[in-house]
This record gives structure tokens, C-alpha cells and sequence, in this order.
């Protein structure tokens, strides 16, 4: 079976059951709270730290956060909360 239909069956199969995506596919969920913070969930750690940039890795590539004065208020196994004037989130491949 290709990869392709694997997958197809994968998102059938969630679909079918009402289970979270981004739980079951390890997807990660990423809450932005106005232009003060954001919080990662289901990330692969830190690559990058910085006042002007913050890069995640996670399972789709890496989240890059870029603002003034950002900071990691802290880390657990499977979030991150970053503070700071926050600019811009996005993920980069």
C-alpha cells in the first residue's frame, strides 16, 4: 500500500472515530494570546533562542516566532510558552 493511501485511510479512519488530529497525527497545536505570548504544544524542542526570534522544531517543520524582547517563560516535555512583543508566527519547511 502507498504511503499516500496510508495516509487516506489514517484521516478515514480519525474522522470516523471524532479523534483529535492533532493528538492522534502529532500535529502541534500552537495558541497565540493577542501579541503577548504563544504556546506550543506536541513540539521536538528548541532550535533557535533569541529576543528578536524563537525556533521550534515540531513534527511539520519548524515555528518560528518573531517579535522585541521575546523570552521562554518555560518549557515542559511537550509545551513551550514564549512571551514577549510577539510579531509574527509561522512555519517554515
Amino acid at each position: 500500500m502507498k504511503r499516500s493511501q496510508k495516509e487516506g485511510l489514517k484521516s478515514k479512519f480519525i474522522e470516523a472515530l471524532d479523534l483529535p488530529k492533532d493528538v492522534v497525527l502529532d500535529l502541534p497545536r500552537v495558541t497565540v494570546t493577542g501579541k503577548i505570548g504563544v504556546l506550543i504544544e506536541n513540539h521536538r524542542g528548541i532550535i533557535e533562542y533569541g529576543p528578536e526570534k524563537v525556533s521550534i522544531n515540531t513534527s511539520i517543520g519548524l515555528l518560528v516566532i518573531r517579535g522585541e524582547g521575546l523570552f521562554i517563560k518555560y518549557v515542559l516535555a511537550d509545551e513551550i510558552f514564549v512571551e514577549g512583543k510577539v510579531r509574527a508566527v509561522e512555519f517554515e519547511e
